[in-house]
């Protein structure tokens, strides 16, 4: 399995003080020498962490994979298309969350998110869909063209008890298995840490979770290179 690091709270940790460190692409390098095999990062509408100048400093340098979340917004798209990440991964954006709070409604906005892709496979820029495990949505997302769904792990990690936790977890585990089934590569993410990964990490049918606040918390402790280092033998030892 994959690990995708989501650097976004580095530059939260920049814009606190209004300078330039610590510096995302510095970061983005340090986690791909430890080991990550892709890098994530979120261009908001309002710029809370992520600015443009990052997507177009961290396209330059990483050597892995750069996967740009984004709303399906004009001015998001136009940068997207400008920059021409690896992976852009669609998700839904309100103002006021604290971070993306539920997956995408593909169902009911299909004439969007299909325009969307289509723009970006133009620019041979890969399409990833953040849904929830529900059937419905993920049928949907295979219908209007999607390469790639990352399924909202958000609920199971935040799960109040061992027994909802295992209920979830076969939701996301049987929601892999469909996707895979329609041919579409399955990525998980949202909430995921050094506990929680574990189950999911076991999922055959996941390709690869992302993981940015768990990491980024557990680095100022113990440094981003070991924080990576471990979050990865977490996710490969199953």
């Amino acid at each position: 399995m994959r690990l995708a690091i989501n650097i976004d709270h580095i530059a939260t940790l920049r814009n606190a003080r209004g300078g330039r460190e610590p510096e995302p692409v510095g970061a983005a390098r340090m986690c791909e020498e430890a080991g990550a095999h892709g890098i994530v990062c979120h261009l908001r509408e309002d710029r809370r962490h992520i600015r443009d100048e990052d997507v177009r400093a961290l396209r330059r340098s990483v050597t892995t994979r750069l996967d740009l979340e984004m709303a399906a917004v004009d001015e998001i798209i136009r940068v997207a298309l400008d920059v021409v990440p690896d992976l852009v991964t669609l998700v839904p954006e309100r103002r006021r969350e604290l971070t993306t709070e539920d997956g995408l409604d593909v169902k009911a906005n299909k004439r969007t998110l299909q325009d969307a892709i289509k723009a970006f496979h133009e620019k041979k820029i890969a399409v990833s869909l953040f849904i929830n495990p529900v059937r419905e949505q993920i049928e949907a997302a295979r219908e209007i063209g999607t390469d790639v769904i990352e399924i909202h792990t958000g609920e199971y990690a935040d799960a109040a008890d061992l027994q909802l936790q295992t209920g979830l977890l076969a939701e996301i585990r049987t929601a892999a298995a469909l996707a895979k089934s329609l041919g579409l590569g399955v990525n998980a993410g949202h909430g995921l840490n050094y506990t929680n990964v574990l189950p999911v990490a076991a999922i055959a049918d996941i390709d690869e979770v992302s993981i940015g606040y768990a990491v980024i918390v557990r680095a100022i402790s113990v440094g981003l290179d070991r924080a990576v280092k471990e979050m990865l033998s977490l996710v490969q030892q199953t």
